[in-house]
């Protein structure tokens, strides 16, 4: 699994739902100790960690996260592309990191560490946990699909829990009950009416209705119903909470999860840029230096049933991620 390709599809091939990283961890990690990397496993919970591999003292450090959304998708070559789940989102990102870390190791430099964490796909617990590790990098370079470009910077994230409340009943006598869901259908119908913040780089805060739960059985009047809402910030999340704090009064009760702000980002000549809608990583992973956002793929194809990447894309940012690690340590 020498090229970028074959390592692609082999971490693909690796199950590692988020919660459930462990094949793809131990696979990347053999890969790297076969090749002389110095592979320290950080225990994020049972049965899960981060990878942190090195060969001396890192001044730059690639990035990216080993786990994926459900379902498992496993890899195929089509045509020009490589198919499976993670194959842009970001196991194909991982393979072309590992690959150019390794070039420029075989190269004679060791000043490149490589950090692929577990968690991102929900609560980032495996970047939390890494920013306790003694990092020595002064460059971060996240690897995140932004279709060949170096993102200017990334919008914020925010989980907040709507919840409404009613009275159970039996349903063939709802008089006597109150439904949750009626209320909670009402609320929701009006968030498009908000007026939210927008930026220049950033454009429009966006909120999207992931999940609505309510009800036990069909013959229940419900007395609780919860929607969870995402947030996509683009400024200080203070504002959002005030807007939606009024937004709720009286309907329904709000719980706010921390979030992860807004961010601007390093960038370089010779690579176009603009900003990114999601949420990554970096801001929790202040201790590894100035960052950087960049990866093959589109984000518009991850977390679909027809995730891609272009194998020419692929095995081209293998180049691009030893020209940034160049560039960097050369500043």
């Amino acid at each position: 699994m020498t090229d970028v390709v074959s390592l692609a599809e082999a971490l693909i091939a690796a199950p590692s739902l988020t919660g459930a990283e462990a094949p793809a961890v131990e696979l990347a990690a053999a890969w790297l100790r076969e090749r002389d990397w110095t592979v320290t496993l950080q225990p994020v919970s049972p049965d899960r960690a981060n990878i942190w591999a090195s060969r001396g003292l890192g001044s730059v450090t690639l990035s990216t996260h080993l786990d994926t959304v459900p379902p498992y998708i496993a890899p195929a070559r089509v045509g020009t592309q490589l198919t499976g789940r993670g194959a842009c989102d970001a196991k194909g990102i991982a393979a072309a990191m590992m690959t150019a870390a390794q070039s420029l190791a075989d190269e004679g430099e060791e000043r490149v560490d490589l950090l692929l964490v577990v968690g991102e796909e929900t609560s980032s617990d495996g970047a939390r946990a890494a920013n306790l590790l003694p990092a020595t990098s002064r460059y971060l370079v996240n690897g995140e699909p932004t279709e060949g470009r170096l993102a200017l910077g990334a919008k914020g994230s925010m989980h907040v829990t709507v919840r409404t409340h009613g009275r159970a009943a039996h349903s063939a006598y709802p008089e006597l009950g109150a439904s949750a869901i009626t209320p909670m259908l009402a609320l929701l119908a009006t968030l498009e009416e908000l007026e939210l913040p927008a930026d220049p780089l950033f454009g429009a805060t966006t909120i999207n209705v992931g999940t609505l739960r309510a009800g036990r059985e069909a013959n229940i009047v419900p007395d609780v119903a919860e929607a969870h809402l995402m947030v996509r910030l683009v400024g200080d999340p203070a504002i959002v909470r005030e807007i939606l704090g009024r937004w709720a009064l009286g309907r329904a009760e709000l719980e706010f999860a921390p979030h992860i702000p807004a961010q601007h980002f390093h960038t370089m000549p010779g690579f176009d840029s603009g900003a990114v809608s999601y949420t990554s990583d970096i801001p929790l992973l202040e201790k590894w230096g100035t960052p950087l956002l960049f990866g093959p793929g589109s984000i518009h194809v991850a977390h679909t049933p027809h995730e891609f990447i272009d194998i020419d894309e692929l095995r081209s940012s293998v180049s691009s991620y030893m020209h940034i690690v160049r560039t960097l340590l050369a500043s």
